[in-house]
């Protein structure tokens, strides 16, 4: 297994984890938020799929994504499988984008960020997958106020 094949089946473990957690809230519940500051599930739901986006402008420019005009801007919030649906063409251009990626390019290419830390494209791509999975925490502790059960993620 190459390191891009490992960085790739790291994704991919986490966004199967993530949709087994997504799939433990119920539509009662999506809109509901612990305060008026935070997320709503639906809303964190998409704030994870639509950031994978953000992160494919951020890889293919090498930095500052730029004026961009997101595709979820007039997308109305529904349900969990409208959002996984919307998000499945981004999603395989992310991952393809990836798999295009040499072992050299991961430590060769540098991600220039004005605001963050510049890192290599692989450093980059582990702080990517580390965004879902905190989201991941984040959604469990909204299940557990909710009271609802919170799907076994180690399968």
């Amino acid at each position: 297994m190459t390191a891009i094949d490992s960085i790739i089946l790291n994704f991919e473990e986490i966004r199967k984890r993530s949709i087994k957690l997504w799939h433990g809230i119920t539509p009662e519940f999506y809109n509901w938020r612990p305060d008026s500051q935070a997320l709503s599930c639906i809303e964190m739901i998409r704030h994870v799929l639509e950031t994978e986006n953000i992160y494919q402008l951020i890889i293919t420019k090498k930095g500052d994504p730029g004026e961009f005009v997101s595709p979820w801007k007039d997308q109305p919030f529904t349900d969990l499988q409208n959002e996984l649906e919307f998000a499945m063409p981004f999603r395989k251009i992310f991952l393809d984008t990836i798999r295009g990626f040499t072992i050299d390019q991961l430590s060769s290419i540098e991600i220039v960020r004005k605001e963050r830390v510049t890192r290599n494209l692989a450093a980059f791509l582990f702080r990517c997958s580390y965004h879902e999975s905190v989201h991941a925490g984040q959604f469990l502790s909204y299940l557990r106020t909710l009271g609802l059960e919170r799907p076994n993620l180690w399968d």
